[in-house]
């Protein structure tokens, strides 16, 4: 059975995409712990990032970087955060947090946010990519 995050990269179930090409996909959580806060997933069903072949896990934070420089240029912010907790979905997936505290990347703060919210947030970050 098709992981969650598969069945959003083949429009199964609806994302605002920040971003994707042959091998990644990245789009906006919906409980973002702060605004501008992305999902960075390979296209192939990995359990665990790092059980992905070397140059997918390679790849994987180069097209992270991109996606980091936009939100960072978006959002005010100090620093966009990486976290690989890996424990909510089994598919392999990056957080980029856009933080101004260490504290700021804790999931006790996440939070539903509407789609309204998050199609501007997403329009604005694909603008600087």
């Amino acid at each position: 059975m098709a992981t969650l995050f598969t069945r959003i990269i083949k429009g199964e179930i609806p994302c605002h995409k920040i971003l994707e090409n042959e091998k990644y996909f990245a789009f906006l959580d919906i409980r973002p712990i702060n605004p501008g806060h992305t999902l960075v997933v390979p296209k192939k069903e990995i359990d665990c990032l790092f059980a992905a072949e070397d140059d997918l896990l390679a790849g994987i934070m180069l097209f992270a970087k991109k996606i980091a420089a936009a939100i960072q240029k978006e959002i005010d912010c100090k620093r966009i955060g990486v976290m690989v907790a890996g424990l909510e979905v089994p598919h392999a997936h990056i957080h980029l947090i856009p933080i101004n505290d260490v504290h700021d990347l804790n999931f006790a703060r996440a939070k539903p946010a509407s789609q309204e919210e998050l199609a501007a947030i997403a329009q604005r970050i694909r603008s600087h990519l």
